[in-house]
């Protein structure tokens, strides 16, 4: 594996950030709070990840799209509550609280774009 700094993918990951906080800051219903966000998560942790590591496009991908259906996971067994952080407003934000199928399209379509992106250009 190797690890190298690109610069283009950590700029890319800092604009999705700042959509991503601004998304969870002032949209507080709809598509673009629910789907559209956890489809722009995915590609976030993505590009995170290749800011690092040159090559590995599959395995990042997989890798990402493992880790959020786990989150989403955690999210049918009520993990907050299970851990009492049910409160906890930013935790709420970061794990999700409730689990819905479709954010599973949405991840899925999510890395579906950046392997795609990748793979064009």
């Amino acid at each position: 594996m190797a690890f190298s700094l690109n610069k283009t993918y950590i700029i890319i990951t800092i604009l999705l950030f700042l959509i991503e906080v601004g998304i969870a800051t002032f949209i507080k219903t709809g598509f673009i709070r629910y789907t559209f966000g956890d489809y722009l998560v995915v590609i976030l942790l993505y590009y995170f990840f290749k800011s690092f590591i040159k090559g590995y496009e599959f395995k990042i991908a997989f890798s990402v799209l493992v880790f959020a259906f786990f989150i989403e996971f955690l999210q049918l067994i009520n993990i907050l509550q299970v851990f009492n952080l049910q409160d906890n407003h930013i935790i709420k934000i970061i794990l999700g609280s409730t689990f819905n199928a479709s954010d599973l399209v949405a991840y899925t379509l999510g890395i579906l774009t950046v392997l795609c992106i990748d793979f064009w250009v």
